[in-house]
């Protein structure tokens, strides 16, 4: 490998200077992420993704950020073929007998001298190309098929992530001039697998094993905080894992024991540098939410939705106003990669109508933001807390009734018989359920704003049909709510939502039509 002159400098025109020259810049490019300027990031980029491999895989991981925060199809889509297109760059860049191939070989292992500076920096872009890639394969579509492609991606890159391990503890491991750039992207692939399969239930890690998986949480962890203490191109990406686990996994997947203090310790330097980075900023709400500091977060908008449906007489205990809570909502929107978050800009529009002089309230507010995270689904196993909600909901659908007609006056009637629907649903009054749903889709031309109420109250209709094993109805259902509405609030949700069922549904129906055809032939 060429060596520096005493100055420190490269040589110019060698590999090593291309790749210390190419890290230096996709660091710039990293740097104007994290200050919000995600189109100028890009644009710097782009010039050079068909030729380096960090740059392609820079502007690809820029693209899956912005995919995973928006969840929309498109940027799924358009992240997935460009990580494509960089993995396939670095490819070209790996070595024809690669890491994975040369060392679990039996037969011929070339020693590592053998390895160019540039072959081995391909070889860790190309398993986290993999690893991205296998990411958004989940989250893009949720079939068996998918599954299985994800699966082999997942296997390849852990492999590949495995003997990079091993080749940096291994005495014969030489550090070339890019090397912590290098060590830092093995930490963030072994710490994160590591992680990530500590945390499976024991009966799915057991199987995994068998195929020569395995996950250590505390060396995990350990490898992504020496990963995030470094200074390369990859720190900012095992903070980001290491903050993901300490405010969201283990607080949704774990016993809710979180680290706060390890938390704001990860954060702290990033906010001193990036005070208004929409991602540190997001980080930053989180953890006061899980501190109970809800006016330090960012969820202003479910203050005010609890607090409108509390009595006139009743005694609200922030002692805040409602309407004027509303009306800060469209200030407070942060934006990912330009575009607002789907439950923001959802927030958002409810929040139009407190704008006016003479606001109209929303009717519940609080329950119809349940119904956008899918808490009826867990509400619903417990019968007297449903009984509790349907009350309200019954009060709230009184005073629709008693009260004056106004322009949102169908769009509310319409939400409280989709929420009372459910709640029904759940307590084992079907036909009413069914009444309330139905009831919906005969209004849809009347309905002025929540156009997102009747392909939901479709969607409903058909799970509620389905446990009723009327499947062929419920598919048509489902094929009217994804075809015949477009352009409404959450849809990349509620077609996620809509994918599931139909999967499900037709499941059910070939497994029926086998059994018909096993007893005839019987």
């Amino acid at each position: 490998m060429t060596s520096a002159d005493a100055s420190g400098a490269l040589p110019a025109g060698t590999p090593e200077s291309s790749l210390h020259e190419a890290l230096d810049q996709c660091m710039t490019a990293l740097d104007l992420f994290l200050t919000n300027q995600f189109s100028e990031a890009l644009s710097y980029l782009k010039p050079r993704t068909k030729e380096s491999m960090y740059h392609s895989l820079t502007y690809a991981t820029i693209l899956e950020m912005q995919a995973m925060m928006t969840f929309d199809p498109q940027d799924i889509l358009l992240a997935g073929n460009m990580m494509k297109e960089a993995q396939l760059l670095c490819q070209r860049h790996r070595r024809k007998s690669s890491v994975t191939d040369s060392f679990s070989s039996l037969v011929h292992r070339p020693t590592l001298g053998q390895f160019t500076e540039e072959e081995i920096h391909a070889e860790v872009c190309y398993a986290e190309c993999l690893l991205q890639r296998a990411a958004l394969t989940f989250l893009q579509d949720e079939n068996m098929v998918s599954f299985i492609k994800g699966g082999i991606k997942v296997r390849n890159s852990y492999q590949t992530y495995k003997e990079l391990d091993s080749l940096v503890q291994s005495s014969q491991y030489c550090k070339g001039e890019n090397h912590r750039h290098f060590e830092g992207g093995v930490k963030l692939g072994v710490g994160a697998f590591n992680l990530t399969l500590s945390m499976l239930p024991t009966r799915i890690l057991r199987l995994l094993e068998f195929v020569g998986f395995s996950g250590n949480k505390d060396y995990g962890l350990l490898q992504l905080e020496e990963g995030a203490s470094g200074h390369s191109f990859r720190a900012v990406l095992c903070v980001m894992l290491l903050l993901c686990y300490h405010t969201f996994l283990t607080f949704v997947l774990g016993t809710g024991n979180v680290n706060i203090e390890e938390a704001e310790k990860l954060l702290k330097p990033y906010l001193n540098r990036y005070p208004k980075g929409a991602i540190f900023l997001f980080f930053s709400g989180r953890i006061e939410v899980i501190k109970g500091n809800i006016d330090a977060a960012t969820y202003i908008y479910m203050k005010a939705a609890y607090l409108s449906m509390f009595g006139k007489e009743d005694y609200k205990p922030f002692g805040d106003d409602e309407v004027e809570l509303f009306r800060a909502v469209p200030g407070l929107k942060l934006k990912i990669a330009g575009k607002s978050l789907p439950t923001e800009k959802f927030a958002i529009r409810k929040s139009r109508r407190y704008l006016s002089s003479n606001p109209i309230s929303l009717p519940v507010p609080a329950l119809e933001m349940m119904y956008i995270w899918n808490g009826y689904a867990v509400i619903g196993k417990q019968p007297k807390l449903t009984d509790g909600i349907l009350e309200i909901i019954t009060k709230a659908e009184e005073m629709l009734e008693k009260g004056p007609e106004n322009e949102y006056s169908v769009d509310d009637e319409c939400l409280v018989k989709l929420l009372k629907g459910l709640c029904l649903k759940y307590l084992g009054r079907v036909q009413e359920a069914e009444e309330n749903f139905r009831s919906i889709s005969a209004s849809e031309k009347k309905i002025k704003y929540d156009h997102y109420l009747i392909p939901n109250a479709l969607l409903e209709l058909a799970l509620l049909f389905m446990e009723q094993g009327r499947n062929e109805e419920a598919i048509k259902l489902l094929e009217s709510a994804k075809q015949n509405y477009k352009n409404y609030s959450m849809e990349s949700r509620t077609h996620f939502r809509i994918q599931a069922a139909t999967l499900q549904a037709k499941s059910s129906l070939e497994n029926n039509r086998r059994a018909m055809v096993s007893s005839v032939s019987l």
